[in-house]
């Protein structure tokens, strides 16, 4: 009977301490600087959360929502680092390597998508010099799901030659530029996948709520290794990381709605729209 009581215990214990972040909150993390970014995770609906951040030493209490989840706004400096955020509720998570800098999110199809992978020779030469502390890659892996998710099955990663010829060549070179010119750290999200026609990348909602859409995205036609149903791609590999603050968003994509060309430009506008609602801001999409 007292083992029982006592593997109860520890059982109560251990779930009481597990304190849990989404992927994208993690080490080696790029901020977007000079902004006020969210925090978020799950916990025990009941359970205090606090965050210090060692640039200020400041502290943050998080918000509950009563389904045993959280969130926090903290105040970011202007881009540097690295440095370590805490995060304390019955257990403590520090986070180590967190750089503040600009964060922008890669997505789109294929023209976005290729790396040196796909031996493209840019990337091919570059990947030798490629080691680069001060830019950091998160690359989603190809996720669809029905409806919107919490998380991703990702991690950040500090650039180094073999992760650099797996990432999007276009998001590489681009915080590469930026890095050299304004010597900011880069937090580069690539979320793209090749062939995926606009409708996969626009929530269910924007869609369904005009016929002329609804219709057009009828007549697209599934093929092999990509998705074609409204919002798939969205809900696995966009909404899961909509609270975590960006600059902007490249986007490469446009060939696979070539059959459904005259309500493209409708759209492409609504999703851009959307976007910038989930993110609460104007967001630039380049």
């Amino acid at each position: 009977m007292k083992s029982i009581l006592l593997f109860l215990l520890l059982y109560v214990t251990q779930t009481r301490a597990d304190v849990r972040l989404p992927a994208i909150i993690s080490d080696h993390m790029v901020l977007q600087q000079q902004a006020k970014v969210k925090l978020w995770g799950w916990s025990e609906p009941s359970e205090p959360i606090t965050i210090t951040t060692s640039w200020d030493n400041a502290s943050y209490t998080a918000s509950k929502s009563g389904d045993a989840r959280w969130m926090a706004s903290i105040q970011t400096p202007a881009a540097g680092g690295p440095y370590q955020i805490t995060i304390k509720g019955y257990n403590q998570i520090i986070l180590t390597d967190v750089m503040i800098g600009e964060v922008w999110l890669m997505s789109g199809q294929s023209n976005m998508e290729w790396s040196g992978n796909n031996k493209l020779p840019e990337s091919l030469e570059e990947m030798p010099n490629a080691t680069n502390k001060l830019i950091r890659f998160f690359h989603i892996p190809r996720t669809t799901s029905q409806t919107p998710q919490d998380d991703v099955h990702a991690k950040w990663v500090v650039c180094n030659p073999d992760d650099m010829k797996k990432f999007s060549a276009i998001g590489f070179f681009f915080g590469k530029k930026i890095n050299e010119v304004l010597h900011y750290p880069m937090g580069l999200i690539n979320a793209s996948w090749g062939g995926t026609p606009a409708e996969v990348w626009t929530p269910e909602e924007v869609v369904s709520a005009d016929p002329t859409l609804t219709a057009a995205a009828d007549k697209l036609k599934p093929f092999d290794g990509w998705p074609v149903k409204t919002a798939r791609a969205y809900n696995g590999m966009i909404y899961p990381i909509i609270n975590y603050e960006i600059a902007g968003v490249l986007w490469y994509q446009g060939e696979s709605n070539v059959g459904t060309n005259d309500t493209y430009m409708a759209l492409f506008s609504r999703m851009i729209k959307s976007w910038r609602q989930g993110w609460s801001k104007e967001l630039p999409f380049y």
